[in-house]
């Protein structure tokens, strides 16, 4: 790469820990930290909520609202963590066309460890129900030459580690 890394995505389902890890690394980094639920509009999260998963019309306007964040605080001189399911390769290529130096981590994992963190969950919109959809939407990145993959069920702090080395791999 030849620009440093200046956006970091940390990706996958719900329930995959992309909150935590994006969490840490942004501590870590340092980093600001973004979270792509907080771009849903109040509609698409009562959509959810009530079972029902978004269409990728929906989903359109929420990633360019996200993009067009990310541009704004790059500009800036902010370096950003952004913890966003990029389940479609059309929205991870949304991001990719903003023009920013970004690189995706991919957190993988099986149906059943996410169902079982989806159900522990309090105060979130995303019910157990929406578990298949989501593996269901998921295009797998892992041939995307952006993309890194880090396994779910390992500890944070290892997934933490292995976030870091990645940084600071297309980062130097």
């Amino acid at each position: 790469m030849s620009e440093r890394v200046s956006v970091v995505v940390v990706m996958g389902v719900s329930g995959s820990g992309k909150t935590t890890l994006a969490r840490a690394l942004a501590d870590a980094w340092p980093a600001t930290f973004l979270d792509a639920d907080d771009f849903h509009s109040a509609a698409a999260k009562a959509r959810m909520a009530s079972g029902q998963p978004l269409t990728d019309r929906m989903r359109a306007p929420w990633v360019r609202r996200i993009a067009a964040d990310l541009q704004r605080r790059v500009a800036g001189g902010e370096r950003v963590v952004l913890a966003f399911s990029g389940l479609r390769r059309r929205h991870r290529d949304r991001l990719r066309a903003s023009g920013l130096p970004l690189r995706f981590l991919f957190l993988q994992g099986d149906r059943a460890l996410v169902a079982a963190r989806v159900l522990g969950r309090r105060d979130h919109y995303m019910p157990v129900a929406l578990v298949d959809s989501q593996f269901a939407a998921l295009e797998d990145p892992c041939n995307e030459v952006d993309v890194s993959p880090i396994r779910m069920e390992v500890a944070p702090a290892v997934q933490l580690s292995q976030a870091l080395a990645q940084v600071k791999q297309f980062s130097d």
